[in-house]
Formats: C-alpha cells, sequence, structure tokens
C-alpha cells in the first residue's frame, strides 16, 4: 500500500481492516485511517488547524457519522515521505496521549 511504503520509517507500522479500509497503527497504537483512497490522521486542537488550514475535513465514515478526530491529509503532504512521517509521529503522540 502507498502510504505504508511512504511510512517505511515509523516501527512497527501495520494495517488492519476498519470501516472498509484499513487502520493504520504503529505497535498497537492506532494513529490513522486509510478509506476510498485518502489518509485521515488522529489529531488534536493544535495540529487539526493545519489539517483545517489546508482545506481539510474529518472522517465521515458514513452519511450522517463524524470522527472528529480524525482529518483528511492533503495530498502535497502525502506525497512527500519525510512531510508525511512527521505529520504521522504528531498524530501517534495525540493517539498516545
Amino acid at each position: 500500500m502507498f502510504v505504508q511504503d511512504q511510512l517505511a520509517a515509523l516501527d512497527g507500522l501495520s494495517a488492519r481492516s476498519m470501516f472498509g479500509g484499513y487502520g493504520l497503527y504503529a505497535g498497537e497504537i492506532f494513529f490513522g485511517i486509510v478509506h476510498d483512497g485518502r489518509l485521515y490522521l488522529k489529531t488534536d486542537a493544535q495540529s487539526r488547524r493545519e489539517h483545517e488550514a489546508a482545506g481539510m475535513g474529518p472522517f465521515r465514515p458514513r452519511p450522517g457519522q463524524i470522527l472528529q478526530r480524525y482529518w483528511e491529509v492533503p495530498a502535497e503532504v502525502l506525497e512527500d515521505a519525510e512531510t508525511l512521517t512527521a505529520w504521522a509521529r504528531r498524530a501517534l503522540r495525540c493517539a498516545d496521549g
């Protein structure tokens, strides 16, 4: 999977079926969702502002349901492995904190 290749620098990275897509884990820490070709990372109030500033929105697994803690990653971040890894590490801190 492209996202896993981009995040190869993360230790213990795995993907598990979830929400009709995949949940991303580093060890046992759940920090991201891949759904319909889009990546969503766990956020806190501070990191969410970066997602919002890039015009991204929260994960909507089905109509009427919104997961406010998981926000879409912009394409330019997804395409840059170093930047994406930094965003993923921040998501891991949000998930583990």
